[in-house]
């Protein structure tokens, strides 16, 4: 594993995540001293996307929806 300086891993630090990013893992280091490991994140797997209308058919609304039960709505805010 390489031990890059800090200096050096602010300079190249777009290429050496790249590296990291392809397996190879690298340690950054101050005044020679090894301070972090960094490497490539075991990413899950994007969840299956979520479809829209997949339920169509199964459910009905009714046509009044936006205005069922607005006369007891309107006497909850109004009194």
């Amino acid at each position: 594993m390489d031990i890059i300086n800090m200096h050096d891993a602010k300079t190249r630090l777009s290429q050496l995540v790249d590296k990291a990013a392809k397996g190879e893992p690298f340690i950054i280091a101050r005044a020679g001293k090894p301070v972090a490991r960094v490497s490539a994140i075991e990413a899950p797997e994007p969840a299956t996307a979520r479809r829209l209308g997949f339920l169509k058919g199964q459910i009905q609304v009714p046509d009044d929806f936006d205005r069922l039960d607005e006369d007891s709505i309107a006497d909850m805010f109004e009194g």
